[in-house]
């Protein structure tokens, strides 16, 4: 089979990563993040779209300057070209999956901490999972 069918809340949570790629088509890719209490993801902005998907604790969102309370079930939509930041405002791991629309990492790449990924220069190379 093509593609990829699993428990993504359960996989979410199960995360320790700060990032960890789960499947890359050629237009979007899965990837799953946990956020340390006080981490975040540091303020971006891509040109392309992205969505996030908050699956245990509670954080915000920071959309070119709007600031949001996130919490378990949440959703954010993060249009091309918008400033953006997701930030762990509790005092548990916030683990969320997010979908990058075209892909945006190199498939299969795992960042165990922030710091491991901002000093990895990787980017997306055209290749797909499958």
């Amino acid at each position: 089979m093509k593609g990829y069918v699993q428990d993504i809340e359960a996989i979410a949570i199960r995360n320790e990563d700060f990032r960890q790629v789960l499947y890359t088509a050629k237009h979007c890719q899965l990837v799953v993040m946990a956020l340390k209490p006080n981490e975040e993801i540091g303020a971006e902005v891509h040109k392309l779209d992205q969505f996030f998907r908050v699956e245990q604790g509670t954080g915000e969102a920071v959309l070119d300057g709007v600031r949001t309370p996130l919490r378990a079930g949440y959703a954010v939509v993060v249009p091309a070209g918008a400033k953006h930041n997701i930030v762990n405002t509790g005092t548990e791991p916030l683990k969320l999956y997010t979908l990058y629309a075209p892909p945006n990492h190199r498939d299969g790449v795992i960042h165990h901490t922030r710091a491991e990924a901002e000093a990895d220069t990787e980017h997306f190379d055209g290749k797909t999972s499958e």
